[in-house]
């Protein structure tokens, strides 16, 4: 438990980092927008520099405090006026920038993905309410079960015999426990088509780093709580996941009449195919 926390915080302390150096690297970029062209601008007109000088402050002045609303967001990890917007920002904008500059500072580009996710996770704990089970959606990728099982789980997840070689039976132990609906994706094609048919108000995700950074971003602003698989075959084999993981994200969101078990009639799992009727 305490290595998890270590890596959490070192991931939290890269992406602080990174985030600074962006906010850093903008504000250069828009002060020079003003200053290069400081004495051609007067040929124009006398107050043309000044006029492009207001805007770069007012430019500069948003970017300031998106970040430091942002970083406060981080540190406190409570909810603050505009946190949605944060979010937003990170994702739609920072994100992208933080790429590029942790390319040039050849930090590798996992690192950045892990940085994301786990700070997103902590805004959408600071952002996100507490949901009815069927406003909630576990994802799960397909890879999760067992290669040499015969039973088409991404078609309908209820073929599956709970033999426990793959961690599919404990997802359906948690859909059967608490009601939250449950979809195998076999993509992210298909795993966009569930959300837009199920609709949730809240996401549980279980992916690797690429699939759920990518994810976050395409679902946004729908918030998505992402939970890193394990790989211990390599990427898209055989993958598991810490179910207990799982159940604390549950025991979050979940309103808390929901917790001591599901009411009968609610919860949902979705298959591949039935997604692709869309």
């Amino acid at each position: 438990m305490n290595q998890t926390r270590n890596i959490r915080m070192v991931r939290k302390r890269l992406f602080i980092g990174l985030i600074s150096g962006t906010c850093f690297v903008v504000c250069l970029f828009l002060g020079a927008l003003w200053l290069v062209p400081f004495i051609g601008l007067e040929n124009i007109h006398p107050m043309a520099k000044w006029v492009l000088g207001g805007v770069v402050i007012v430019l500069v002045g948003c970017v300031s405090v998106a970040y430091w609303g942002l970083f406060l967001n981080i540190i406190t990890k409570r909810p603050l006026p505009g946190s949605r917007r944060f979010r937003g920002l990170t994702i739609k904008f920072f994100l992208p920038v933080m790429v590029l500059l942790g390319k040039a500072l050849r930090i590798k580009k996992k690192n950045i993905m892990l940085s994301f996710i786990s700070v997103n996770n902590e805004l959408v704990l600071a952002e996100a309410g507490q949901y009815k089970p069927e406003e909630i959606l576990l994802l799960m990728p397909h890879c999760l079960q067992n290669s040499k099982c015969d039973r088409r789980l991404t078609y309908d997840i209820n073929n599956c015999v709970r033999c426990g070689k793959c961690p599919i039976a404990g997802l359906l132990e948690l859909h059967d426990k608490y009601g939250v609906n449950l979809a195998v994706a076999t993509g992210g094609t298909i795993a966009r088509r569930i959300v837009v048919q199920m609709r949730p108000k809240m996401i549980i995700a279980v992916a690797c780093h690429r699939d759920l950074s990518s994810g976050i971003q395409d679902t946004y602003p729908l918030p998505v709580f992402g939970v890193l698989n394990e790989r211990p075959h390599g990427p898209c084999l055989d993958t598991t996941v810490a179910h207990y993981l799982l159940e604390e994200a549950l025991q979050r969101f979940l309103l808390p009449e929901y917790l001591e078990g599901k009411t009968p009639g609610i919860g949902l799992t979705i298959s591949t195919a039935q997604a692709t009727k869309l």
